[in-house]
């Protein structure tokens, strides 16, 4: 008896370890991409009619664009292990100079280059401060956050401007292909391009190199400070782009339209890498954080919940993504 009791425990101890594993496993793999199914159900059974209709997908899509663009940008400077705080203000600029120079009679597609030129140019800076004097990017972005601000209140005198701009500034934010808005064929066409170059090309594979051990890339020979000021370059990029489009889809640039987008944007990024078994920033995890926190914005306002609850449920799934990705890692202790 005692040895059948024994065999027995033994044989029970090894399906309970090997069931944790594969809970673990599962939660790690395909944890995010879960809770995604999950609040598509749960609005889908509380409200049929409203939520779950095509319709109302690619509102979301429409919605989710800007977020997605703007948290592609954050990607880049986060897989460096560097952060940019400025990129809510590099998105306010960018809306604001776009709308000034069209309402300034400049041609709507060279308002929007200029503006995107301009920005390149600003996020090069903070590469380069960041890189050569080796400042934190928290002081340095923080510092740039503050003098765009200024310039943007310069600018305006700190007013919406709306006056005079030209019904062809709004034809990117506004034009349909079809059904479907080109602001969400736009959003798809940057998140396939930037999953190609952090992918398939040797520059997203050096910065990747950059972020997981900056001395290690150095004595391989990578050139960390140019690098890093691509990273933040083109993280300026897309915060103006982003604020083009926000600009553009409401045919007014207010002067602070990017803050909203500052921790919304990193908090897609988080959840973002708990797709990734690595536990990194990469493309695909970031639009699959986009779409979570649009998703749940778009569900709770259907369910008419006060905004103070949508940023309760909002932070609590940003928590528990970060903890499911630990647990999976089995990095509970």
């Amino acid at each position: 008896m005692t040895f059948w009791r024994a065999v027995t425990e033994n044989d029970s101890g090894e399906v309970d370890t090997h069931m944790n594993n594969t809970v673990k496993k599962i939660i790690r793999d395909y944890g995010t991409i879960l809770a995604l199914l999950l609040i598509i159900l749960i609005f889908s059974v509380l409200k049929p009619t409203a939520f779950f209709t095509p319709k109302n997908f690619i509102n979301i899509t429409r919605q989710m664009a800007a977020l997605t663009i703007i948290a592609i940008g954050a990607t880049m400077v986060m897989v460096i292990n560097e952060f940019d705080l400025s990129v809510g203000s590099m998105a306010s600029l960018g809306g604001v100079m776009a709308a000034l120079m069209a309402v300034a009679g400049v041609p709507v597609p060279a308002a929007f280059l200029l503006t995107i030129a301009v920005c390149v140019v600003i996020g090069f800076v903070n590469g380069y401060i960041v890189a050569k004097f080796r400042v934190l990017s928290f002081i340095t972005t923080l510092g740039m956050s503050t003098v765009l601000d200024g310039i943007i209140y310069w600018l305006t005198g700190g007013a919406t401007v709306f006056q005079n701009i030209p019904k062809s500034f709004t034809w990117l934010g506004t034009t349909k292909l079809g059904e479907i808005p080109l602001l969400s064929i736009l959003m798809i066409l940057f998140a396939v391009l930037f999953w190609f170059l952090m992918r398939h090309t040797p520059a997203g594979r050096k910065m990747y190199a950059i972020g997981g051990n900056e001395e290690a890339s150095k004595i391989a020979g990578i050139n960390v400070r140019k690098y890093k000021m691509i990273a933040f370059s083109l993280c300026a990029a897309m915060a103006a782009i982003t604020g083009i489009v926000v600009a553009s889809r409401v045919g007014s640039a207010n002067t602070t339209a990017g803050s909203g987008y500052f921790l919304q944007s990193y908090a897609a990024v988080f959840i973002g890498c708990t797709v990734s078994k690595q536990g990194v920033p990469n493309v695909v995890g970031t639009f699959i954080g986009a779409a979570i926190l649009s998703i749940l914005a778009n569900g709770l306002t259907i369910l008419q919940m006060p905004t103070y609850m949508q940023d309760i449920i909002t932070g609590a799934i940003i928590v528990i993504a970060v903890i499911a990705q630990k647990l999976g890692k089995g990095d509970s202790k």
